[in-house]
């Protein structure tokens, strides 16, 4: 089986924020931001599209991974260095779809991005803010393609890489990547945590 890795394009984003949405909608975190298990995929679609049309896509940092028939099966999002945290003129373009997917939830939302924001490494680095993948093409090699694709090129420029892993599963399987975990962070007030992760170049 051949796994294509390859830029994102604009034409990509509604596909890639729904595959994300699927991806994530067992997640904890999500879970507990977005309850109902019906209209989770598709309202954290919503959120996905508007994070990387507005805030990650300018930056080069969103990729792709395609199957053998060129299907659109899994996407990874990143921030290049200095890039993380993108200000005000993309936190108000966002804004709509964060109401639209969150509703009640958009506060807890806030005060969550606050918490993760105050945690953040201050030392340059890529920032995976999120990569996922459809089930159906879970443990097929899309996912280590993605990373593989841009963790070379931090190894290349010599630079760090960080993510917050919300799945405690995840945790094993972003150290053989050479990930390391650097603690636990609690960001939704005792209800699911993080771990924040760090990965100095090779």
């Amino acid at each position: 089986m051949d796994v294509t890795v390859r830029p994102a394009l604009a034409s990509d984003i509604p596909t890639m924020a729904k595959v994300l949405g699927v991806a994530f909608s067992d997640d904890p975190v999500f879970t507990w931001l977005i309850p109902d298990d019906k209209t989770r995929p598709r309202r954290a679609a919503f959120m996905f599209e508007a994070f990387i049309r507005y805030q990650f896509f300018a930056h080069g940092g969103a990729d792709v991974a395609l199957d053998d028939n060129g299907v659109l099966v899994g996407a990874a999002v990143w921030a290049p260095p200095g890039k993380w945290n993108s200000g005000g003129a993309a936190t108000l373009r966002v804004f709509p779809a964060l109401a639209r997917a969150l509703r009640l939830r958009l506060a807890q939302a806030g005060r969550m991005a606050d918490a993760m924001a105050a945690h953040h490494p201050k030392e340059p680095h890529w920032y995976l803010a999120f990569i996922g993948t459809l089930p159906s093409a879970r443990g097929r090699g899309f996912g280590q393609a993605l990373l593989n694709s841009r963790l070379d090129r931090c190894d290349a420029e010599g630079a760090p890489a960080y993510l917050e892993s919300s799945k405690p599963d995840n945790v094993p399987y972003y150290e053989r990547f050479g990930f390391e975990k650097t603690g636990e962070l609690d960001v939704t007030d005792g209800g699911p945590l993080m771990w924040p992760m760090w990965r100095t170049p090779r």
